[in-house]
């Protein structure tokens, strides 16, 4: 990892290489954590490269962008991850509620079953209102729902202890599923 540092600093210093370098260097573990959270969500079309394409060019939209350290890196590619994932809900949905398709009413018979998988806006929305709260809390589930790290991890980024880290878990997972209904 500090080999990783050390390219976060080449990076803020304005080296054009080591954008490239960052990519191939963090490349396994971000597809690593997008593999997981696509695992976990039914109904996407993106496999878990596209995710981290998608997310890492929103990172990179132009001049390369100074993150602090290790854990600002890896928040702000988790924050990236979620956008692109409620982005791909949304679109998913406005389909969903027509999309240009004809109205089907209920008692013709022909309506469909909506589909059991996770509403990614309104996860979106409640960590929205968490962050307004709560910003350490809201990284929190950023980093362990979007990103997919495990506890450990999260706990290393945020730069808290294990035990601590899911102590907020706990709490913050109880909040959500409340705020969700």
């Amino acid at each position: 990892m500090t080999d990783l540092t050390a390219l976060l600093d080449r990076l803020r210093a304005g080296d054009p290489a080591a954008a490239g370098e960052l990519f191939e260097r963090v490349y396994a573990e971000l597809r690593r954590m997008a593999g997981a959270q696509m695992r976990a969500e039914a109904g996407h079309s993106a496999s878990p490269t596209e995710l981290v394409h998608e997310a890492y060019l929103r990172l990179f939209p132009g001049p390369a962008p100074a993150f602090a350290d290790r854990a600002y890196f890896f928040a702000a590619a988790a924050q990236a991850m979620r956008r692109v994932r409620v982005d791909h809900a949304r679109a998913r949905g406005a389909v969903k509620r027509g999309g240009g398709q004809k109205r089907v009413e209920l008692d013709s018979g022909a309506a469909a079953v909506p589909e059991p998988d996770l509403d990614l806006v309104a996860v979106d929305e409640a960590l929205d209102r968490l962050a307004a709260r709560d910003p350490a809390r809201a990284k929190l589930v950023e980093l362990r729902f979007f990103a997919g790290l495990t506890m450990p991890q999260v706990a290393e980024v945020l730069g808290v202890s294990l035990a601590t880290a899911e102590r907020q878990w706990a709490y913050t997972r109880a909040w959500l599923l409340a705020e969700l209904g």
